[in-house]
């Protein structure tokens, strides 16, 4: 296992529009090599799948795109709605977003990241002969914590966790339950190089080609922790809402107390 890596950010992939081969471009600005992985910022994807709308429609893009509401807090101005989207993703807004899109619109998360992402690493082998894994990242905020990160949101060719359940710890204890999510953690590496202004939207990450693999290992979707298992599907005030609910219909079929 080596112990050390580097991540470089990619220049010159210039303004994305509709329709632009990603995988040319990306392979025309860099140099790959085998076990190389490209983070890509969903933006450029969405641009390239032609996932822009007008920033007037927002609000009613957010509502299609939304599966199910977590939770929702008013503010000067409007309500942030945390909602889980279509790509199984909890987020703010449901991933639509007016960051480094053209002006006076808006851009929604790719329909099918995983699909994205594997049609850019096969692009991105076919060209260059590299064997490489190919992460689709977006900026996230997480619950109990400030601040946003990168996560994975598709992933290609590349193992997104590293399972070392029922292995040992270097002390020799036995690790039941540990299982890290690598594609979260190269996503936010590379966001150190990449920025949000900086007009870098790849970084390769090398020196971890132990994780690059074929391109039907499962996607991020894997990431996305099952409802059954979800210890948190809803916000506070809404899980009250919801109790309460529940409480009240009970107590209204059950019909009237007698003394």
């Amino acid at each position: 296992m080596s112990v050390g890596f580097s991540v470089v950010g990619v220049e010159g992939i210039g303004e994305i529009t509709a329709g632009d081969d990603l995988a040319g471009i990306i392979a025309a600005a860099t140099e790959l090599e085998d076990g190389d992985i490209l983070v890509v910022t969903s933006k450029i994807v969405s641009k390239a799948e032609g996932r822009v709308i007008e920033a007037s429609d927002r609000e009613d893009a957010i509502t299609a795109e939304t599966v199910r509401v977590v939770a929702t807090r008013e503010f000067e101005g409007g309500v942030t709605r945390i909602v889980e989207n279509r790509q199984g993703i909890v987020q703010a807004a449901a991933g639509v977003d007016a960051s480094n899109a053209p002006d006076g619109t808006v851009l929604l998360l790719p329909v099918d990241p995983d699909a994205s992402a594997r049609d850019l690493a096969t692009g991105l082998r076919a060209l260059t002969g590299a064997h490489v894994g190919v992460i689709v990242s977006d900026t996230v905020g997480r619950a109990w914590r400030e601040g946003q990160t990168d996560l994975a949101i598709g992933a290609a060719g590349v193992h997104v966790f590293e399972d070392l359940r029922g292995s040992t710890d270097a002390s020799g204890n036995a690790l039941a339950v540990t299982m890290p999510c690598v594609a979260d953690e190269i996503a936010g590496a590379a966001e150190l190089v990449k920025g949000k202004s900086a007009g870098v939207p790849v970084a390769i990450v090398r020196g971890l080609g132990r994780y690059v693999g074929d391109l039907d290992l499962p996607g991020a979707r894997s990431i996305v922790r099952p409802a059954e298992r979800d210890l948190f599907r809803l916000g506070a005030d809404e899980a009250y809402d919801e109790g309460y609910r529940a409480g009240f219909d009970e107590a209204q079929a059950e019909g009237p107390l007698h003394s």
